[in-house]
C-alpha cells in the first residue's frame, strides 16, 4: 500500500467521537452522520493507517493502543485545523465565561464538552465553578457567574431543559453497605438537592438509616463508598467509576431529576450564547 501522508481531518473528528462516547450511534449524533457512515470513516482511517484503533469485542468501544497514541495527536490536529479556519475567517471569540456546574455531574458531562469548545476557540477562557444547585441559583442572581448546569427537580423551559435522568442509589461494586440496617447514607452537603428526596424517600418507606459525611466536598462521599461503610445518591448517568447502581428490593424508589442550563437573564453576551449552544448541543447529543 503507498505511503499516506494526509488524513482527512473530518475521520480524525469521527474517532475521536467514538473514542470519547465509545459507542457508534453516540458518535454519530456528534458528528451529524449515519451510524453505517460512521463506521466507514473509522474502517478508512485504520486502513490508511494500517492499524487496529478499537477493540471490538467488548459491549463498548476501547481504544488499542494504537488508539490512545492517536487519540491525543488527533485533538491536536482538529484543534490547529479549527484555529487556521477562524482566524482565517475571523470569526473566532475571545472573552470569559464563568461558568457553574452542579457537582454531581461536573466530572461525568463536561470534560469533552469543554474540550471541543476550547478546541474550536482557544481564546474563551472559561471559568468553572463547581457547586450545589442552591449555591449556583444564588451565584447566577447575584451575576457571579453567566451560566449554570444545574440538575432540579423542576423541568425548565425549552431553551433551559437538557435531559432528564432517574435518581439511583449507589454504592461499591459487590459491596454490602445497602443490606446493613440502620443504612448508612453518605448525604454530602446540606445544600445538595439530592438530599432532601433521599430523606423523604426513606422516611416514607419506613427504612432506619442514620446520616455520614454530611459535610465536605464529594471526595469524602467517594472515601465512604469506596470503603463499602455507606450508600449516596447520584443521576443514573454520573455513577462514578469503580461504583455501581444498586437494585434492592430494601431500598425505596427516588424521584427524576431534570438537567438544566440556566443563564443570567438580564445579560448574555455572544461568547456566553456561543458556549451555551456548544453545552446544548454536546449535553443532547451524547446523552439523549
Amino acid at each position: 500500500m503507498a505511503e499516506v501522508r494526509n488524513i482527512d481531518i473530518s475521520l480524525l473528528r469521527t474517532f475521536v467521537s467514538v473514542s470519547e462516547t465509545k459507542r457508534m450511534t453516540s458518535a454519530a449524533r456528534l458528528v451529524h452522520r449515519t451510524q453505517s457512515a460512521v463506521s466507514q470513516q473509522i474502517k478508512r482511517l485504520e486502513m490508511q493507517l494500517e492499524s487496529t484503533l478499537f477493540d471490538r469485542k467488548a459491549g463498548a468501544l476501547q481504544l488499542t493502543r494504537d488508539g490512545e497514541k492517536l487519540l491525543s495527536r488527533a485533538r491536536q490536529l482538529i484543534a490547529l485545523n479549527d484555529e487556521v479556519v477562524d482566524q482565517v475567517r475571523g470569526s473566532d471569540f475571545s472573552g470569559e465565561v464563568r461558568l457553574g456546574v452542579a457537582h454531581d455531574v461536573v466530572r461525568s458531562m463536561m470534560p469533552p464538552i469543554m474540550q471541543r469548545f476550547h478546541q474550536s476557540h482557544p481564546n474563551v477562557l472559561i471559568t468553572l465553578v463547581s457547586d450545589t444547585t442552591l449555591n449556583l441559583r444564588a451565584a447566577l442572581r447575584e451575576e457571579t457567574i453567566d451560566l449554570a448546569l444545574l440538575t432540579e427537580s423542576e423541568r425548565g423551559d425549552r431553551s433551559q431543559f437538557l435531559m432528564t435522568d432517574q435518581l439511583v442509589w449507589i454504592g461499591l461494586r459487590n459491596g454490602g453497605a445497602h443490606r446493613r440496617r440502620p443504612l448508612s447514607v453518605a448525604l454530602g452537603r446540606k445544600t445538595c438537592i439530592f438530599r432532601t428526596a433521599a430523606i423523604a424517600a426513606l422516611t416514607e418507606a419506613k427504612v432506619p438509616w442514620r446520616s455520614i459525611c454530611q459535610e465536605g466536598s464529594l471526595e469524602a462521599v467517594f472515601a465512604t463508598l469506596d470503603a463499602d461503610i455507606a450508600v449516596a445518591v447520584f443521576l443514573s448517568r454520573t455513577v462514578p467509576e469503580g461504583l455501581v447502581s444498586i437494585r434492592d428490593r430494601g431500598l425505596p424508589s427516588l424521584p427524576r431529576f431534570h438537567l438544566n442550563l440556566r443563564a443570567v437573564t438580564n445579560r448574555t453576551s455572544a461568547v456566553t450564547a456561543e458556549f451555551a449552544d456548544h453545552i446544548r448541543d454536546g449535553i443532547r447529543n451524547r446523552y439523549t
